[in-house]
């Protein structure tokens, strides 16, 4: 599988199927999210090592630099864009916004490891049944719901202290950026899985209602449902991953036409 899109590109991204990779996935949303310029190659997971000049993905080459100029992480990706376009809200213009963004951007790059070593990202599969939640996955999972709230509220409040309410898009730190952008695949997961979500607050549950009928996150949301339909993207290691321990656990696909609120 190789999937290639070209625009007028200021950048090249070479990624995996953005419908399983989560890192891939917060770099193409926020290129998306902004209308930023670039052009894209998604190969199959065996074929990663053998093309990306980092071993790894994502990897996003300016196209204004050096050919050779590789830019590999999906953080790393993400600070260099914000760099680049300084007039984009991709980390908050309020330098305590930005600290509390760019803390919770750390914690999920390097944390949240029982959800994201268990519960692999696919936009698509959807569970049914008694799906096993360990302690550490459980306490992940308050954690997670635990930032968006905390997100939500602190950025409501510092807005106000600011005078700049109207300016509030009522994403994680007012305007859509990277700290979204690393939660999205994320979110996917509450999907998935089902993913209990009692200890959400009302600001977590609004942050999810807002990402999940965003028109731009609807776009991609659209491609990754046209990725499917090809078959050359089709990766077993991330499809009905308790076949093999839970037989009890009915594997199924969601449909293009689901809405946030129906978490069952």
């Amino acid at each position: 599988m190789t999937t290639q899109t070209t625009k007028q590109a200021g950048y090249h991204l070479l990624g995996f199927s953005t419908r399983y990779s989560s890192w891939t996935a917060r770099v193409e949303i926020l290129l998306e999210y902004y209308q930023i310029p670039y052009d894209k190659t998604f190969v199959k997971l065996s074929e990663v090592k053998s093309r990306s000049p980092t071993g790894l993905v994502p990897v996003l080459t300016p196209t204004s630099l050096s050919p050779n100029a590789h830019i590999g992480d999906s953080l790393a990706i993400c600070e260099f864009l914000a760099e680049s376009h300084p007039e984009l809200p991709l980390w908050p213009k309020d330098r305590y916004l930005r600290a509390l963004a760019r803390s919770a951007v750390a914690q999920m790059h390097s944390g949240f490891t029982a959800i994201r070593n268990t519960y692999h990202t696919n936009f698509i599969g959807r569970y049914v049944g008694d799906i096993p939640f360990s302690k550490e996955a459980a306490d992940d999972i308050e954690r997670v719901l635990a930032v968006w709230g905390d997100a939500r509220k602190k950025t409501a409040e510092r807005l106000k202290e600011l005078g700049q309410e109207g300016e509030d898009d009522r994403f994680l730190f007012g305007k859509f950026g990277i700290a979204d952008a690393f939660f999205w695949p994320m979110l996917w997961r509450f999907r998935t899985y089902d993913f209990p979500v009692a200890t959400a607050t009302p600001e977590a549950v609004a942050w999810m209602k807002k990402m999940w009928n965003d028109p731009c996150v609807k776009r991609l949301i659209s491609d990754y449902f046209r990725q499917a339909e090809d078959p050359e993207t089709f990766t077993a290691k991330y499809e009905n991953i308790f076949k093999d321990t839970r037989p009890d656990i009915e594997y199924k696909a969601f449909t293009e036409d689901w809405q946030f609120g129906e978490h069952k």
